[in-house]
């Protein structure tokens, strides 16, 4: 699995060289769109945001001119709320890691596009279309997955109250690149709880697998739970705890994460961290930065 692993996993498919050059076309096109946005307007003031955005996504849209953004990235945790309706948003990012059951160093680019079509049903496509690994000493260069899935909101929340949503995602390519201590499953459904309580902010997964190994197949579970809180002036900090079982290694991989998160304007957030593994078939190290870049701009009218 990857970042985008998103806790769950979202990537795409069909013909790979139109797909990848969609992907990469998508990827430019999401750091050209963010430089200029990085440029507040004079006097603009950003009120301060963690990584989730807050539960009142699930509400009807906000009348001012600039949308928000709605980071699931860089947690492995994604949040159970959904993009503003109408809207692209692109989470770009790259990732390092070293020592791992399948590679002893991999550094990848990874992109997740999101489109929420109502306030309640939201599609999405995940992909890595650049991957370098090192395994026995031998270095490489290839592509990893893509998915394809949609999340839909079950019972929206507010405040304390948590929104509770789920999604289904499946593989519909695979590149043949080394995965992290995770995996990649071929099919995936995930539960979602995502609330804020006495200024923190959580989001809660409950992640279901079905995994390959040639002809046998089995059911991966996995937990996550990240925890946010604003540090002002559009600073925030998200820490993390996740387990998922690795069936076929008859064994566990369980890891912390910590993450920086800024918030340049609303429809545009950076974050940096990283990742430590904590069991011996976990990947040990990650280290992760990217951005979540809300296209301004509703593809068609309300």
């Amino acid at each position: 699995m990857t970042e985008v692993r998103i806790g769950n996993p979202f990537r795409q498919r069909n013909n790979f060289p139109r797909i990848g050059g969609c992907t990469r076309l998508a990827l430019s096109f999401a750091f050209l769109a963010a430089m200029p946005a990085a440029r507040p307007a004079a006097g603009q003031s950003q009120p301060p945001s963690t990584q989730p955005a807050p539960q009142s996504s699930t509400k009807p849209d906000d009348q001012s001119d600039e949308p928000e953004a709605n980071p699931a990235r860089p947690t492995v945790s994604n949040p159970a709320t959904l993009t503003p309706v109408g809207y692209l948003q692109f989470e770009t990012g790259t990732l390092g890691a070293t020592n791992s059951p399948e590679f002893s160093t991999r550094y990848e680019f990874n992109e997740v596009i999101k489109l929420a079509v109502t306030r309640r049903l939201e599609f999405l496509e995940a992909s890595e279309p650049a991957v370098h690994y090192t395994v026995n000493g031998v270095s490489a260069n290839g592509v990893a997955e893509v998915f394809l899935g949609a999340q839909a909101v079950l019972l929206p929340g507010e405040g304390a109250k948590p929104t509770l949503s789920a999604s289904y995602s499946r593989r519909v390519y695979d590149g043949g690149a080394p995965e992290l201590d995770v995996g990649s499953p071929l099919n995936s459904s995930v539960l979602y709880a995502s609330a804020d309580v006495e200024g923190f902010h959580y989001d809660a997964n409950a992640v279901f697998n079905e995994v390959l190994e040639g002809p046998v197949r089995r059911l991966q579970f996995g937990q996550t739970l990240s925890i946010s809180h604003p540090l002002g002036k559009g600073f925030g900090l998200s820490g993390e705890i996740w387990r998922f079982t690795q069936p076929f290694l008859r064994s566990n991989a369980i890891g912390n994460l910590w993450a920086v998160t800024y918030t340049a304007r609303k429809n545009l957030v950076l974050d940096a961290g990283f990742e430590k593994g904590l069991t011996g078939t976990s990947t040990h190290w990650e280290a992760f930065a990217g951005l979540t870049y809300l296209l301004p701009h509703r593809l068609w009218k309300k």
